[in-house]
């Protein structure tokens, strides 16, 4: 009986420390996610609207964890505080200029937040700074969207199937044109008539060109455009000369101004010659 006993107490004593070990190590990781063993500073932020976050969510940098939501207070009707605490060892990568928007964790996970990269010129945040925030797009407006989408999707499929079956069952123009062979072979001969005319065509005006009432005519033609070939040829010649003797002014021009400054210089080199010897 006293044997029984000292093993139920034994048995006992286990049950207790092994509860008291698990209660600690649950302690220990939870404490270790929500930073309460590492030092923290705190950071402040403001939201018109926080979108589902909580306290003890998760901060974020450069898709690392690194802080937790510590408090989430209504200033007004319009505003909304979020105080992070973050580890103190990564306060050095975290520029004044950065800021901090809601996100997730996959599509339907918990909300977190994101600290952005600031620029590296910008200095370090200090404790109790405000940092920018950013708003977050709300999942019902993502939806609302995207229903519409589905609906204007969803009517553009209906119309492309009544077209389709009109075309098939040859109602409409397009329809008519595909299953009517008759239409076809129509528009078949309609081109071979168009090239048949348009070789006519040529003919013709080879044929008037040799006409003696019309030879006239055409050779006045050429002779009007061998007028205008010529006449631009001496826009362009006269053009180029006066480019050319532009040029030449500005040389000789710029011969002269240098001739100048050479005797202005000389003449100075004299005067000052002069000015010593004296």
């Amino acid at each position: 009986m006293d044997t029984h006993k000292e093993k139920f107490k034994i048995r006992l004593g286990l049950f207790v420390v092994l509860g008291l070990l698990l209660f600690v190590l649950a302690v220990f990781i939870i404490g270790k996610q929500k930073n309460l063993f590492d030092p923290v500073f705190r950071v402040t932020a403001t939201f018109y609207n926080v979108s589902g976050l909580q306290v003890g969510n998760t901060v974020r940098f450069s898709g690392i964890n690194v802080g937790t939501v510590d408090n989430i207070a209504i200033i007004n009707d319009s505003t909304v505080r979020v105080d992070m605490l973050i580890r103190q060892n990564v306060q050095k990568f975290i520029k004044s200029d950065s800021e901090v928007g809601i996100g997730s964790e996959g599509i339907i996970g918990d909300r977190i937040l994101v600290l952005s990269q600031g620029s590296t010129d910008a200095p370090i945040i200090e404790d109790g700074e405000e940092i920018t925030s950013t708003e977050p797009v709300e999942t019902d407006a993502i939806i609302q969207s995207l229903e519409i989408t589905a609906a204007n999707a969803e009517l553009i499929s209906i119309e492309l199937a009544d077209m389709l079956e009109n075309i098939n069952s040859g109602k409409g123009t397009l329809g008519k044109l595909i299953h009517d062979d008759g239409i076809a072979s129509n528009l078949s001969k309609t081109m071979d008539n168009l090239e048949s005319s348009s070789k006519g065509l040529d003919e013709n005006m080879e044929a008037a060109k040799s006409n003696i009432l019309l030879r006239g005519f055409f050779k006045k033609k050429e002779r009007e455009e061998r007028k205008k070939l010529e006449a631009a040829e001496k826009a362009k010649e006269k053009q180029d000369k006066a480019k050319k003797e532009a040029a030449e002014d500005a040389a000789k021009e710029k011969e002269k101004q240098d001739e100048a400054k050479k005797k202005a210089a000389e003449k100075a080199a004299k005067e000052k010659e002069k000015d010593s010897k004296n």
